[in-house]
Order: structure tokens, then sequence, then C-alpha cells
């Protein structure tokens, strides 16, 4: 069923990263201002539903389509790789097709739209609970709970340093990702609080060094979380498959 599930929830996946640009255009605006309803190049109109191109002007609409199709078939076959067939899953698959959203709208405008975020949250929650009742097994639900209540209380108090440039969104999409992280179990939660980090310095170095950014400038962490979440779940899973005791 693997080599069927794996290859399914690519295209799958694929799918649904080919109707993210659209939407990442329209919630890709500041703090409380309303999402974008028309194109900002001829003020069409922009539905939700549909391709990353403008209906009127055909202009490019946020992030560029074949990057999102890519990325959605690589984390999503990933992903149910490393879970199939456990109830866990639909949780974790959720956190992804959420993620493809705030991802590039973190990109976009350095924040992590609350909408989204308290979605995503009451999604994971509701489908832990459902695996949870599947598998007639609570004490992973009470570790993510735990674990989402850590990981956004970590990351709060690095907010609030002096000179922190963590934003409340990266603290909420912490706690998110520890839920499904934490239900999983705890090498999975040490992971995925390191590896963001691991990920970011390099990209920031890189930045720094070709004079993209410079030093305090703010950047946003969003897909740093999302990505070392995603390692940390097919890495663990890939390391117990030789060492079983450590997942």
């Amino acid at each position: 069923m693997l080599l069927v599930a794996v290859p399914a929830a690519a295209v799958l996946g694929a799918l649904a990263g080919a109707l993210v640009p659209r939407v990442v255009y329209r919630l890709s605006v500041p703090h409380r201002q309303p999402p974008r309803s028309t194109c900002a190049t001829c003020a069409a109109p922009v539905p939700w539903l549909g391709l990353g191109r403008c209906p009127g002007c055909a202009r490019r609409l946020g992030p560029r389509t074949w990057v999102m199709v890519l990325l959605g078939g690589v984390s999503v076959a990933a992903v149910t790789w490393a879970l199939w067939p456990r109830p866990v899953l639909a949780a974790a698959l959720a956190v992804v097709v959420f993620g493809l959203l705030l991802g590039p709208i973190d990109l976009a405008v350095q924040r992590l739209p609350n909408v989204l975020v308290g979605t995503a949250a009451v999604t994971t929650a509701v489908l832990l609970l459902v695996a949870s009742a599947a598998t007639g097994q609570y004490r992973p639900l009470l570790r993510a709970g735990l674990a989402g209540a850590l990981m956004a209380g970590g990351y709060l108090v690095l907010a609030l340093l002096p000179g922190a440039q963590l934003g409340l969104g990266d603290v909420k999409l912490a706690g998110v990702l520890g839920l499904v992280l934490g239900y999983l179990g705890w090498p999975y939660v040490l992971a995925g609080a390191a590896l963001p980090h691991l990920v970011n310095g390099p990209v920031v170095l890189v930045l720094l060094v070709v004079g993209r950014v410079r030093r305090g400038t703010a950047l946003p962490l969003g897909p740093a979380l999302l990505a070392g979440a995603l390692l940390a779940v097919v890495a663990i899973t890939a390391w117990g498959q030789w060492y079983p005791a450590v997942a």
C-alpha cells in the first residue's frame, strides 16, 4: 500500500500547491488589513480558488506556481512515507497544507495570519483527538498538549528577549507544530525545536555574504519552523528504521 500511497500523496500535494499562490496573494497584506480582492495591476476581481494568475491581465499572483507544486508534492509525499499508515498522518498532513500557505505569506509580509494559525491549531487538535480515539491511546494526546505548550512557551520567552526578532505568530506556529511532534514522541520535539535554527542559520549567513540583508534585518522564521518540523518527522522516522528505540 505504501508504494501506492506515496505517489498518490505526491499528486494530491502537487494539486494543493497549485492552488496556493492565489490564496497567498490575497492574504499577503499588512497586519489588520483585509485580504486583497482585486489585482494590483488591473483591478480585476481575484477569486480565492484558481491558479496563480490574474484572470484579467494574467499577471502572476503570489509565489511561483511551479515552486509551490514541487513543495506540495515533495512535502506531502515525505510525510506520508514517514507516517503511513498511522492515524496521526491526517493531522500531520493538515499542518503541511497550512504550512504551504503560511510559509510564503511570512516570506512576503513577515506575518503569520491569526486566522490561518488558529484554524491550523483547531484542525490539528481535532485530528489528533480522532487519532487517539481510533487507537484507544490517549497518552500521546497528553504529550502533544504538553509539547505544544512547551514549544510555544519557549518561543515566547525568546520573543520577549531584548532585540528579539520573533513575533507572536512564530510563537503560535511553534505551538501548533509542537502538537504533532509531541504526539509522535519527545525525540521529534527535540529535533523540531533544534532544526529550524540549523536551517535558518546557513540561510541568513548566505544572505549576509551576498548582501541581500544586513545585520539586524528582520527575517521571517515561519518557513524555517515548518521546514524543521518536516525534517524532524522524516529524519527521526528514517533513523528509527535502523534504531527503533530512538523513535
